[in-house]
Parts: C-alpha cells; structure tokens; sequence
C-alpha cells in the first residue's frame, strides 16, 4: 500500500467498534474429539465408552477444566448426555460440521464434557440464519485476508501468532438484532444516500478489511458507488468463503484434477512450480495454480496444513489414532475444491487493493462516526444478548437457570 492508503486505513474504524460483541476460539483441551471424517469420531466414542475406569481415564486426557467426574451442561442445541463422563455408556453424540481454522472444515463431537471451553453463547446464536466473522491472530509482516466468513460454527483457532476472535453477525438466533454497533447502518445509509443491511456490511469488511498492529481496521466510504462496487466484491469473497452452491471453476476452463492416483497413507506434499502440480507421495494433481500453493493465513500455508492434519507422516495415540485406514475419496474432493477456492480468493486480491485506495478518497473514518454519536460503543453491545427462550439441560439432567 502507498502511504496515503496507510494513513486512510490507518484513520478507518476498528472491526472491533463495528461488530463488537465477539467471543475468543474454542479450546477443546483435547484432539481426539475431532477429526477431519465424521466415523473416526464415532469410532473414538465407542471405544471410550468399552474402556474400563482407569483406561477411560487415559484416554480422556484430563485437564483441570475437564475430567471424569466434571459436570457440565448440555451444548444449546445439542443433546448430548450431561451426566459425568466416568458413568457413560450412551450412543455417540451426532458429530457437527465446523470451521477449524481458516478454510478447514471439519467434524466435532459437540460434546460439553469433552470440551474445556466449548464457547456456548456460540451455540445458542448458530442456525442456519447465522454468519460468522474469524479475525485470525495478528502476525506482523503476514499476508492472507484479514477476516475469514463462515456459516459453519468456527473454533476461531489461529494457524500462528495470537488466537483470534469470532464475530457473529446476529446477536439472536433466527437472524435477528444484528451484532452491529447501533446506529452504523443508520450512518451509512444517510451518507451512501440508499439503505443498507448487516449482510452488506460484513460483505463490504471481507472485501476492505486489513490488519493493522492495532487491530483489524474496516476502511467505509461515503461514495455511494464505490460501497455497491465493494458490497459486489465482498459477496463474490463470501461465496468463495461459504462454499455453497454451485461449484466454483477457474477460468479458461480449467479444473484441477487427480492425474496420478493418490496413495493409501500419504506422508509427504510437494509442489512443482513449472508443471503446476502437487505431489501427494506418488500421487499427482493438476493443475494446481501457484496463487493457491502460496495462499498463507497468519504466515502459515494453508494447503500445507490442510494436508499436515490428514497425513499419515506421524501416528498419533490413543484415541487419535482411530482414523481411516486409507485416504477417503471425500478428501480428494475437498482438496480439489480447496485449491479452486483458493486460486479464486488470490485473484481478486488486487480488486480489494483498489477498493482500499478508492474508499480512501472519500473516507467515512472513525473521527466521523464519532460525531454521529456510532462510537464509541455502549458496553452492553460487547456483551452476548440473553437468548434463552427454551430450557437447556444442565448437569444430571437438571434444567440449567441462565
């Protein structure tokens, strides 16, 4: 960025100020409670609960916020069992799609008693009208976005660097009171001159946000042109993000695909820069674009971790150790789709440049928003919204009292 655009990111509002209730990541405490496949987990459960007392306690990893003995409330939403885990012998809790990580999804054991911070103002607000913002931890000098969306409910882990945060967009299950600073949409809309929506509002962050050392920055502009140019770009972002619906295709017709067949139990991945091929042990894609090889988040490869988490280059213990006894086919896909993804995600980069530069010639900074009474934000907006509108089972079976 030239210094002019330093110095207008450098004056833009705080992400902080404009979505500011958000929570920290999720921190299971333990590994085994996911896995890149839904059976693997189930296998775990099962084996857990034949242990016998003292096995089982091996395999729990206890901690000091979870043991045998621990009792804990249900999840909101889920129905797992509350009471101590040293007595259970129930089927397995029904595995969760989540995000861990930036552009990692994965399964959960949605669990209370597995998990040593489960975040559980998380799942009360998580149905299918939810959005999630995940500002991955700062890394100075790092490239990458500076915000990752997800419908999926994220664990908001950070690849390296500081754990980051997660932002809902709603407040409120069922898509509603949006996690907004109050007042922002009513800024904007007398100053774009034409109104506009929470959704439009985190698709313009996707498109303009950049880390700062002092946090996440959200460059607005009064131009009203420039905010729908913005807002279009944030959507094409968004749906990269979410991955839902149709397909996403490079251009030129191009797709990646397997070449080679992969092998049983991969340990090592290459990438060849001149055949534009990925190496998993014999096994061959292409074409694979260098854009998405060098995607980083958080100065971490995200096709290299993405791939670390599913090799057979180590043999975890214990319950870990269940996990497929060869590559599934399932993964492939998602690798396949992941490199797409990310070639399309590094594309548009340059848009996003020139969005920062354009927004900066008619900024609505932080000084701004200040005057219109939008900030700073009332305390009540940092905190979770009561949304308790049915009972939730605490230890034993006993209704819990929010």
């Amino acid at each position: 960025m030239t210094h002019s655009d330093v110095a207008a990111v450098s004056a833009a509002p705080l992400l902080d100020d404009l979505l500011p209730w958000s929570v920290a990541p999720l921190r299971l405490g333990r590994g085994w409670p996911m896995a890149p496949d839904a059976a693997s987990l189930k296998a775990r459960w099962a084996a857990f609960v034949r242990a016998e007392a003292e096995q089982r306690q091996v395999l729990l990893h206890p901690s000091r916020s979870r043991t045998l003995i621990t009792s804990v409330a249900q999840l909101p939403g889920q129905s797992s069992g509350t009471r101590p885990l040293a007595d259970e012998s129930g089927p397995c809790p029904e595995p969760v799609r989540v995000l861990h990580g930036p552009f990692d999804e994965q399964w959960l054991l949605p669990d209370h008693r597995l998990i040593d911070a489960a975040r559980p103002e998380l799942w009360r607000v998580a149905d299918v009208e939810q959005l999630f913002l995940v500002e991955p931890g700062h890394v100075p000098e790092a490239g990458g976005p500076a915000l990752v969306a997800t419908a999926l409910l994220p664990d908001g882990r950070s690849p390296a660097g500081r754990p980051g945060r997660i932002r809902p967009l709603y407040r409120r299950p069922g898509g509603t009171e949006p996690n907004l600073a109050p007042g922002l949409l009513d800024a904007l809309a007398d100053r774009l001159g034409t109104e506009t929506g929470p959704e439009e509002l985190l698709a313009w962050c996707l498109a303009a946000a950049r880390r700062t050392p002092s946090g996440c920055r959200v460059p607005l502009t009064a131009d009203p042109d420039v905010w729908a140019h913005g807002v279009d770009l944030g959507h094409r972002i968004l749906w990269l993000h979410l991955r839902t619906g149709e397909r996403p295709k490079l251009p030129g017709g191009r797709r990646p695909y397997v070449r080679s067949a992969l092998p049983a139990r991969p340990t090592e991945l290459l990438y060849d820069r001149e055949e534009e091929a990925l190496h998993i042990g014999e096994g061959r894609i292409s074409p694979v674009p260098a854009a998405a090889w060098d995607f980083h988040v958080c100065g971490v490869r995200v096709l290299q971790l993405w791939f670390e988490r599913r090799s057979w280059a180590e043999q975890p213990e214990g319950l870990e150790a269940l996990r497929p006894s060869a590559w599934p086919q399932a993964w492939t896909s998602e690798l396949l789709e992941l490199i797409t993804v990310l070639s399309l995600l590094a594309e548009v980069r340059p848009r996003q440049e020139e969005l920062v530069r354009a927004a900066g010639e008619a900024p609505l900074g932080a000084g701004e928003l200040r005057t219109a009474k939008v900030l700073p934000v009332p305390d009540s907006s940092r905190r979770p919204a009561s949304v308790l509108d049915h009972q939730e089972e605490g230890p034993g079976g006993q209704f819990a009292l929010l």
